[in-house]
């Protein structure tokens, strides 16, 4: 098996505002990230800042700061840093916790439509049991601590997944047996 090497991996944390600086705006530091990543002249990076910005769905921000955008909006533009670099692998630590439940459902279709157009690795950390069946090939379920895997899950709905498919009964048949290995854990925890 190959070392993957540190640029190979891009992580986007819970916290949206972790890695946007507050005084530039979201097109300034998309720029800075491709200029930092990559060896391209300065018209070069914006026409890159620009494709990314578009891909995240924020055309028409480029001029705003962190703070005049919403929360989803955020964790969009911290997506679209995370894929300045090109990475193979998204690392994402519930990027969506602190979110609405609409902004959350709208970011979860948004995440689908960005892998289907980047076609990047995920790996997605999440406690919401019908996030990680929606946004996941396979869902693997770590146990309690010591964290171990328990089960490693295939989740066989087609793509693309609308978010209707969330009401469907071989939804919730997975979603229940992945409650099923997680229950005992939840309970000793409160015990």
């Amino acid at each position: 098996m190959r070392q993957i090497r540190g640029n190979e991996i891009a992580m986007i944390f819970q916290d949206p505002l972790t890695s946007l600086n507050p005084v530039r705006t979201i097109g300034h530091q998309l720029r800075e990230a491709v200029l930092l990543h990559n060896d391209i002249s300065r018209r070069d990076a914006d026409a890159r800042a620009e494709k990314l910005i578009a891909l995240v769905g924020l055309s028409g921000f480029e001029h705003h700061y962190p703070h005049e955008l919403s929360g989803g909006m955020q964790q969009r533009v911290n997506l679209a840093r995370a894929l300045v670099v090109d990475p193979k692998i998204l690392l994402m630590d519930e990027p969506f916790a602190s979110l609405d439940a609409q902004t959350r459902e709208l970011m979860q279709q948004e995440l689908t439509r960005i892998w289907e157009e980047a076609r990047k690795t995920v790996l997605f950390i999440t406690h919401q049991i019908d996030e990680a069946i929606y946004l996941a090939d396979r869902v693997v379920v770590f146990s309690g601590r010591p964290g171990k895997v328990k089960d490693s899950i295939a989740v066989d709905i087609e793509r693309p997944r609308p978010i209707g498919v969330k009401r469907q009964a071989r939804f919730h048949a997975m979603e229940d047996r992945i409650w099923g290995l997680i229950d005992e854990d939840v309970r000793s925890a409160w015990a």
